[in-house]
């Protein structure tokens, strides 16, 4: 395959499932869930594994389960997402016809012998379960029962008959129920007799609402869900109220002193002889922060997973994107690739108005900051993944594909951005002129230092969206369909919120003090949430869940870790803009000469 053919073909990969799911109503094929009567219905066979432990999947037929006689199955080859996720589609090869019922039909015969009995054994011990799909329609079940009261031969049993009830609303299938009965003992050298049967029932329920039997209503729309929202709205209005009640009459008063013009001499003396705290800083407050280059690239990642976050959940709101396998990553990596310019827009604006010079080295860090983060994070969890051989190792062509949507996307972009910020925002504009010597930082109380200030600056914004994450984490790591992103945007919405509003409070406390190095203590005050969660998931994965081995606890952490980093970025971005707009404001009212 020549380089350019290489080419079309990793971005055809990298774009079909997108469009594919812009247009995924109009298609018309296979895909376009319309059959005729006593046409083929695919049952896709994907992946098993222990029940407890929802990243530690493998092939369905790595188990020693019999596969059809006839045809080499067919693969399914999903989107970029789909892989990502650990989806490996293989036909069933089952005969299922549409509108045609199966009393009892064969599926194949189990040669047992020793060593598959004690594959199958270890998997029912340790709660295997396998999940299908039928018509992009989901289906669960485990792979056997285990009695440890029983005898020997009857403690593990196999599930041998597969039962489908499917219904359908004209040539569309609505819903399909499936269950398994007649459990078998696990006998070396007896055959074991796998059987479906197939029943077909009518129904009046839409197409459009045949995802409904998966949402759990009652776990996200629960009494607590809307009292956790109502709780942190009230939040917002108590410290929106703080920060413009205390914070602005405290400003309003200094502002009335640099106002007065005909004060006497004596007066305006003893006002310059009793000026202290932020004012006496505002020759040092706009000084360049220690490694610009580095808060730069933060600020402008930051910047741009807000805005990827509010676009991705509104696009899930829009386009019900919880309905499609590896639908909502397959759309977070391709906005993220063209969000890209904003990281670039943000990053050469601050760094452009703090007279930086390495545009270079800015530019290199702001593109690859976070993805070769989330890079680094995979890769080692990807070699976990191998040694398993687990569905959740990312194959070579898709870390492939991903860097080329980097290289040819998301990089350009990021570069385009840092560019057009420098020049069209990035000209110094402070309201106070630096001073050349920095002034001496006076010794404060402890609860004055930057390190308290930024670790107690996460505890209210954690606090805003403790709940949300329980229902997150449920979703993720407990089988939970998460649907409910109207919640997801409120509560994004209000965390920004917060996130400012505390930051603020905490800068003006910081400049109060006397110390001018509000830059860094503006970000990592409000990237401390991410600590927080970070903890919060310590705590969850104790007392919620009941993982064990090696793979998982690696991937839960990996992934809590990738997750609590962009987080952390994107509240720290939050937290130093808006505190930068802040000083600017309060700054540009006051005689800095």
């Amino acid at each position: 395959m020549t380089s350019r053919s290489t080419f079309l073909y990793l971005l055809l990969v990298t774009a079909a499932p997108f469009f594919a799911l812009l247009f995924q109503d109009t298609s018309a094929s296979e895909y376009d869930h319309k059959y005729a009567d006593n046409e083929k219905v695919i049952l896709w066979v994907n992946k098993v594994g222990p029940y407890y432990n929802p990243q530690e999947t493998y092939n369905y037929y790595s188990l020693p389960f019999c596969m059809p006689e006839g045809e080499i199955p067919v693969h399914k080859w999903g989107g970029l997402g789909e892989v990502l996720e650990g989806n490996e589609l293989i036909d069933g090869q089952i005969d299922i016809r549409f509108k045609k019922d199966v009393e009892r039909g064969p599926i194949c015969s189990i040669e047992m012998d020793a060593l598959k009995a004690k594959e199958l054994k270890d998997a029912i011990e340790n709660t295997y379960w396998f999940e299908f799909f039928m018509d992009d329609l989901p289906l669960w079940g485990f792979v056997g029962e285990y009695n440890p009261e029983m005898k020997d031969d009857s403690k593990h049993l196999l599930f041998s008959h597969k039962k489908f009830v499917i219904k359908y609303n004209k040539d569309q299938i609505i819903q399909v129920n499936f269950t398994q009965d007649s459990p078998q003992r696990l006998i070396p050298g007896k055959p074991l007799e796998l059987t479906y049967s197939v029943n077909w029932l009518e129904t009046n329920i839409s197409f459009a609402r045949r995802f409904d039997a998966y949402l759990d209503y009652p776990f996200f729309e629960h009494q607590i869900h809307w009292f956790s929202i109502f709780n942190s709205f009230m939040m917002v209005i108590f410290l929106t109220g703080l920060v413009s009640m205390i914070l602005m009459r405290t400003l309003r008063n200094d502002y009335a002193k640099y106002a007065r013009e005909e004060d006497d001499l004596e007066t305006l003396e003893r006002d310059v002889s009793e000026e202290t705290g932020w004012k006496l800083v505002h020759g040092d407050v706009f000084r360049s922060p220690r490694s610009l280059v580095l808060l730069s690239a933060l600020v402008g990642t930051g910047a741009q997973l807000a805005a990827l976050t509010l676009l991705v959940i509104l696009l899930a709101i829009v386009g019900m994107l919880y309905v499609g396998r590896g639908a909502i990553v397959t759309v977070f990596i391709v906005c993220y690739a063209f969000t890209s310019f904003i990281a670039g827009y943000v990053s050469g604006s601050l760094y452009g108005r703090n007279d930086g010079k390495h545009w270079i080295k800015s530019m290199l860090l702001t593109a690859s900051l976070f993805p070769f983060t989330c890079f680094g994070i995979g890769f080692l969890l990807n070699f976990v993944a191998i040694s398993y051989h687990s569905l959740a190792a990312i194959p070579f062509g898709t870390m492939v594909v991903m860097l080329v949507i980097w290289a040819f996307i998301s990089f350009p972009l990021a570069l385009l951005g840092t560019v057009i910020g420098r020049n069209w925002s990035g000209t110094p504009d402070n309201p106070c002129r630096v001073k050349t010597i920095p002034r001496p930082i006076p010794e404060k109380k402890w609860y004055l230092t930057p390190s308290v200030i930024s670790l107690m600056g996460g505890l209210l914004p954690f606090g805003s969206i403790f709940i949300e994450m329980y229902f997150v984490f449920s979703s993720f790591w407990n089988y939970k369909v998460y649907y409910v992103y109207g919640f997801m945007l409120l509560v994004v919405l209000i965390l920004i919120i917060v996130t400012a509003c505390v930051t603020i409070v905490g800068t003006y406390f910081l400049l109060n003090a006397e110390n001018y190095h509000w830059q860094w203590t503006s970000f990592f005050s409000a990237a401390s949430t991410a600590v927080y969660v970070y903890l919060y998931s310590i705590y969850y994965y104790h007392t919620k869940t009941k993982m064990t081995g090696f793979f998982q606890l690696s991937f839960y952490f990996g992934y809590t870790l990738m997750f609590c980093i962009g987080l952390g970025i994107m509240c720290g971005a939050v937290g130093y803009l808006g505190s930068s707009m802040f000083v600017r404001r309060i700054y540009r009212n006051i005689k800095c000469d």
